[in-house]
């Protein structure tokens, strides 16, 4: 029911038009009344009424100056002028103002109810229309959020060039540029008995990112996985905005009642394309972050009533000594750093399956991040667990220390030698596999068996090119090729050339040729190398050798 306030400093026709009507029966309800504009003021605000009848001579504030605050300070509320002047310059103030409806006193009461029908019936439309617009605007803003979660996923995913994702971006308004990028993950898998232990953590966490919104790009990857995208204007602007999540990373290493959050942060990179990067790095680092987590939490259950608690293997430094240690050294730094071991009895305490676990995922994982697509695989990390297992004295756990050791440099020494095979097995990759739209580093890395985010640091290092920019130049020489070689219409090459999108692979080709396709076609073979693409003679050797 539509909610009805009257003012009027004459009381019988207040008392009048209050009887006569049924205003419940009519679909509305009576407020109450008041006999001039700074009465009725404050019971307006109160009780906020969508139609207001007011009368326009009234003492301390008329009707005209009533109906101007109102409409200033609740633009919703219908206002009904009613007058016993017929002046025109009345209507024309009070209309002036935004007053749905002007009429002469005295009223019938069946002309008031229809008055108040029509107010009530335009409220109506009113508020449908303000509902449909409301939902229009729900629903666009939903699919606009849902743009952006598929951009900042598919650029973390590698599914995007540099040019696509900055266009994308710009259609959404979202400020995607910046010079550096780096990648945070958190998995968080809460149960009931931790989950208001971390509330406080969450939630600042949760505050800082939402302060510096124009320098974190959020999304969701999975039900338990939230990604942040950081973006700096240099390096150090960079760290900065990573500190807090650095700390939260070094809270979950030292406090165990953590374990349901895991974090991991990607390395700094310059490019749009290094995101995909350094989001693998991220998942890694959260992976290793786990499996180091819970044999922590299972090496403090096993030691919580033993004698050894106070037992401590210095893992940095087992680390440097991987690092830049000789193997004339090894026989003398092993017995050392594994003294702390000696008082263990291997036969009734799991302490030092779980020490020497911890320090193997350590290893393993500084193997990851240094030699990726070596032989540190999941399955040569069981074995060497499972190695530990069978340990049954000091001995033989300075033994397993060495062969970790030798097991790390084997990977250093070989991690070089293997490239140059690797990477000319990718570019077979590519060239077989060009025409296809849906190719990315994913895939290839699959082809090789390593993973994605080494394969695209060992592809730059190696060839100076990102594993995109090499397949963009794959199928650019490709179209080329065809161009000239055929009559086949621009769409046609942009298909077989493993581009879905005819308009955009024009763009890109004259980008990075200087012409268009009818132009490059009119050039013919003879002028490619130089005049097509507008170098000077120095210049055509670098920009042959891109295209050989």
């Amino acid at each position: 029911m539509k909610k009805v306030l009257l003012v009027d400093d004459e009381i019988l026709i207040r008392e009048t038009i209050r009887d006569c009507i049924h205003w419940e029966r009519e679909g509305f309800q009576y407020l109450g009344d008041a006999s001039d504009g700074e009465v009725a003021l404050p019971m307006i605000e109160q009780m906020q009424p969508d139609i207001l009848i007011t009368d326009i001579k009234m003492p301390f504030m008329n009707g005209l100056e009533l109906s101007k605050i109102v409409r200033s300070r609740m633009p919703d509320v219908k206002i009904i002028i009613l007058s016993g002047h017929g002046e025109f310059e009345y209507a024309r103030k009070a209309l002036s103002m935004g007053v749905v409806e002007y009429c002469l006193k005295p009223i019938s009461s069946s002309d008031l109810m229809r008055l108040l029908r029509r107010v009530s019936d335009k409220i109506d439309k009113e508020r449908s229309e303000k509902e449909q617009l409301a939902g229009l605007m729900q629903r666009e803003h939903e699919k606009t959020e849902l743009s952006r979660q598929k951009l900042l996923n598919d650029l973390c995913g590698g599914l995007l060039s540099t040019t696509e994702a900055i266009q994308t971006a710009e259609a959404l308004s979202l400020r995607l540029v910046a010079r550096w990028y780096a990648v945070v993950l958190m998995d968080l898998r809460l149960s009931p008995e931790n989950s208001h232990d971390l509330d406080v953590p969450l939630s600042a966490l949760k505050q800082y990112v939402e302060d510096g919104r124009e320098q974190i790009l959020e999304y969701r990857s999975s039900l338990t996985k939230t990604v942040w995208i950081v973006k700096g204007d240099n390096k150090e602007t960079l760290e900065l905005f990573l500190r807090p999540f650095r700390e939260m990373q070094n809270k979950l290493e030292t406090e165990s009642h953590y374990c349901e959050i895991s974090l991991g942060i990607g390395s700094a990179q310059e490019r749009l394309q290094g995101i995909h990067l350094s989001f693998l790095e991220a998942e890694e680092g959260l992976h290793w972050q786990r499996l180091s987590r819970q044999n922590r939490k299972n090496l403090l259950e096993a030691t919580r009533s033993s004698i050894h608690h106070s037992i401590f293997l210095d893992r940095q430094a087992f680390i440097r000594f991987l690092k830049i240690g000789t193997p004339r050294q090894l026989e003398s730094f092993i017995p050392e750093f594994a003294s702390a071991l000696a008082p263990i009895d291997w036969n009734a305490s799991l302490t030092g399956y779980y020490l020497l676990n911890d320090l193997t995922l350590e290893v393993f994982k500084t193997a990851e991040e240094w030699y990726r697509g070596s032989e540190a695989d999941g399955q040569r990390l069981v074995d060497f667990q499972q190695s530990i297992e069978s340990i049954r004295n000091w001995g033989e756990a300075c033994h397993y220390l060495i062969r970790l050791v030798e097991q790390f440099w084997h990977w250093r020494s070989h991690s070089s030698d293997r490239y140059a095979h690797l990477l000319l097995r990718v570019k077979e990759y590519i060239t077989s596999n060009y025409d296809k739209d849906h190719i990315s580093l994913q895939d290839a890395a699959e082809s090789i068996n390593m993973s994605p985010s080494h394969l695209s640091k060992i592809f730059s290092q190696e060839t100076g090119q990102t594993f995109i920019e090499f397949l963009t130049q794959t199928r650019i020489n490709k179209a080329m090729e065809l161009l000239q070689s055929t009559q086949a219409k621009t769409y046609e090459i942009a298909f077989q050339v493993g581009y879905s999108d005819p308009h955009y692979f024009s763009n890109l080709f004259k980008r990075v040729t200087g012409m268009t396709t009818t132009e490059f076609r009119k050039q013919g073979a003879s002028s490619t190398a130089a005049v097509s693409f507008g170098l000077a003679e120095g210049e055509q050797d670098e920009r042959a050798s891109f295209f050989a």
